[in-house]
């Protein structure tokens, strides 16, 4: 299995440029100082000021069209003024994503379109109600504008008092018309006031706005928080829609993966031992035409022949050992992984720690996870030792796979690595590569207990 390493993967390990192509900028000022000014805070002010004005406007919508099909849903009409209703939210919802998309960096999937069983309109009105992304996109509008007007009266309150007690002694000096020249009143009636017009009252006005203006923007991302959570909850797929999409991805997965395997095991057996079988049968019968006349010749065939017979028993040995050797059916995955080890041209450490053996399948594709890593190492690696390691947590069997070889594996080249990162996710495995220029190089893989 040829896998990614070399100087082309080390470079790919490098960290990413900067802008211009510089390195990552480097922060000296700590993340509260830096807050207010980061675009972050003011892309997500900038999503909660515009959420007041679209979610009063998606509301209305949203009420006006459900309570009119609702109410005359005793005729026929009722119906596909709801179905336009639900369709209208959606087109806000495509809306709501693009926002969340630019303001909050939040990349939400698109859901999938509405279609008819027939093709009809009555159809298409008939799908519109029953998804229930439909209704989901009028939860959102129903529920979304309570929290806006919410979200934006705390998020200008609190910005807006910041930066205007941050900044109450510049102002106060440069315009003392507009506050008084005692300064601004805080209370008071006709015998008592209270105004700010000393230094020390003008320093501590400032430390307060000081302290909301660093507090301002932890509070707009907690609101912002939670607009990402209802953008991705209710104007998103479906979860049991994601799912069943990645159910029907590693299907197509495990089809492809095993007629690979097919492919590969015909190969194997077609151009390896059939062709020496064949050769053999030939042999065989040349020996036999010369038994009479020159028994030496024929022995001598016999005995190649007998050599012919061990090596094309060796090769099938192997094939079957590819596929599920039968030491990891009759002793577990310790056995088996022991047995490959001691095949691997550098020393291999194994430690299994198990109480208990997984299913089978999921032995199975263990055994052969860790087959091909020590391939990789036998080819690739120029390691001069290797661990294996095996231990169970919770419901998932976990392996890992270690080297100190010259590290540059990169699982996203389009490698033997990306294969086996498909077939582990086909079960809803992970394999995780850590391998930085000059190594060592980790592979972790996590399966879960129960196929």
């Amino acid at each position: 299995m040829a896998t990614a390493y070399g100087p082309d993967a080390r470079d790919r390990q490098r960290p990413a440029a900067g802008p211009g192509g510089d390195p990552p900028a480097k922060h000296f000022l700590p993340a509260p100082l830096r807050a207010p000014f980061e675009g972050r805070t003011w892309r997500e002010l900038a999503h909660l000021l515009l959420s007041l004005p679209i979610s009063v406007v998606l509301f209305g919508v949203a009420v006006t069209m459900t309570s009119l099909g609702l109410g005359m849903l005793i005729t026929f009409l009722g119906i596909p003024i709801l179905a336009a209703g639900l369709v209208m939210c959606r087109g806000f919802g495509v809306m709501e994503r693009g926002r969340a998309r630019a303001l909050l960096s939040l990349d939400v999937a698109e859901p999938a379109p509405v279609r008819g069983r027939t093709g009809g309109l009555m159809s298409w009105v008939g799908a519109v109600l029953r998804s229930g992304v439909s209704w989901r996109h009028l939860l959102y509008a129903l529920l979304h504008m309570p929290w806006a007007v919410f979200a934006f009266t705390v998020a200008v309150t609190f910005w807006t008092y910041g930066w205007a007690a941050f900044t109450y002694p510049l102002w106060h000096w440069v315009f003392p018309a507009y506050v008084g020249v005692e300064g601004i009143q805080l209370y008071g009636d006709r015998t008592h006031q209270v105004y700010l017009d000393s230094s020390l009252e003008l320093a501590a006005t400032a430390a307060v706005g000081l302290v909301l203006v660093l507090v301002t923007p932890w509070i707009i991302r907690g609101l912002a928080s939670v607009d990402r959570l209802m953008v991705r909850g209710l104007l998103g797929p479906s979860r049991l829609a994601t799912r069943v999409s990645e159910l029907e991805s590693d299907r197509g997965v495990v089809v492809d993966t095993a007629a690979a395997d097919l492919r590969r095991i015909e190969r194997d057996l077609h151009d390896g031992a059939q062709a020496r079988l064949v050769a053999l049968a030939m042999d065989l019968g040349l020996a036999k035409e010369k038994l009479g006349h020159d028994p030496e010749a024929a022995a001598r065939m016999v005995d190649e022949a007998h050599g012919e017979v061990k090596v094309a028993l060796q090769e099938l040995r192997d094939l079957a050992r590819g596929i599920h050797p039968a030491v990891l059916t009759d002793r577990g995955l310790d056995a088996a992984l022991s047995a490959i080890a001691s095949r691997c041209t550098v020393p291999v450490d194994v430690t299994v720690d198990l109480t208990a053996r997984p299913a089978q399948a999921i032995e199975g594709i263990a055994y052969f996870t860790v087959s091909e890593l020590l391939q990789n190492i036998s080819k690739h690696a120029h390691a001069t030792r290797a661990t294996v390691d095996v231990w169970r947590t919770t419901d998932r069997l976990m392996l890992q796979v270690t080297d100190n070889g010259h590290g540059g594996a990169d699982a996203s080249a389009g490698s033997g690595l990306a294969g086996l990162t498909e077939r582990l996710d086909a079960v809803d495995g992970v394999l995780v590569v850590d391998s930085p220029a000059g190594g060592p190089t980790t592979v972790t893989a996590e399966l879960p207990w129960r196929g």
